[in-house]
């Protein structure tokens, strides 16, 4: 490996030992080499920990924190850790198909762009493909943005020439992930998507009932309109029009 890898890659775990193997394999196969994977281990309780220091690869660093904090601050640890130009987020229970850095640092750097993020394809709790593609635009603004959260985490990569890292840290807020693309699009930059579907979306089987289901999409626009109202600090006729556009663009992706 090379001293200085071109792409760090965050990846924070909290008790996803089922899925490690899954998401070691699909680093390890990527087309493009030259990365490290800096694994954030967030007080698991389970194997996760001791999976993680089975690690032979010089591009794995571990970092095991003393006690759980959090998703955020958990990505946040990894980004002050980074040693690549881009960084990389990778949710530890998500797949990447083998292309996927090798496509996109070739997208970043042929259209000099800052921030970027691709299309990805929802997945079971196995990991296979349901074939529905979440199809992304070829640029977003932040005004754009407002009403459609369709940037996923686990597809995202980004400049740290171009963006500092202090826009990079995700503040402690739930749906920490949408606000970080906000406050960075705020900040005058624009989110290029390359089309192209490189990543899965693993979601858990559904054994739990409507109900359940149900309260969880509730919870889900909740935090969106408390980001409107608390984050970005928009007025009540304000966050009606993005409030409704994210809704309808919500269940497009789900249909």
């Amino acid at each position: 490996m090379n001293a200085t890898p071109q792409i760090s890659i965050v990846i924070p775990v909290y008790n996803q030992e089922l899925y490690l193997a899954d998401t070691l394999q699909c680093l390890l196969k990527q087309t493009f080499s030259n990365w490290e994977a800096i694994w954030i281990d967030d007080a698991s309780t389970d194997g996760s920990g001791a999976f993680l220091d089975s690690f032979t690869d010089p591009r794995m660093r571990v970092i095991h924190l003393p006690q759980n904090i959090g998703v955020a601050q958990a990505r946040n640890s990894g980004v002050r850790a980074a040693k690549g130009r881009y960084l990389a987020f990778l949710d530890a229970d998500d797949i990447w198909k083998t292309e996927k850095l090798e496509h996109q640092l070739d997208f970043m750097q042929s259209n000099h762009c800052a921030f970027s993020f691709t299309d990805y394809e929802f997945a079971n709790h196995e990991g296979k493909g349901s074939g529905k593609v979440t199809s992304i635009p070829k640029c977003m603004t932040y005004q754009e943005a407002l009403g459609n959260t369709t940037i996923f985490t686990s597809t995202v990569m980004f400049d740290r020439q171009k963006i500092s890292d202090r826009l990079l840290q995700m503040p402690q807020i739930e749906s920490e992930d949408t606000a970080t693309w906000w406050n960075i699009l705020r900040a005058g930059y624009c989110g290029y998507g390359l089309q192209e579907n490189l990543t899965l979306y693993r979601r858990p089987a559904r054994t739990r009932g409507m109900k359940s289901m149900s309260s969880n999409k509730v919870r889900a626009l909740k935090r969106i309109w408390m980001l409107y109202r608390k984050n970005e600090g928009l007025s009540i006729s304000q966050s009606i029009p993005y409030f409704l556009r994210y809704t309808v663009n919500a269940m497009k992706r789900r249909i």
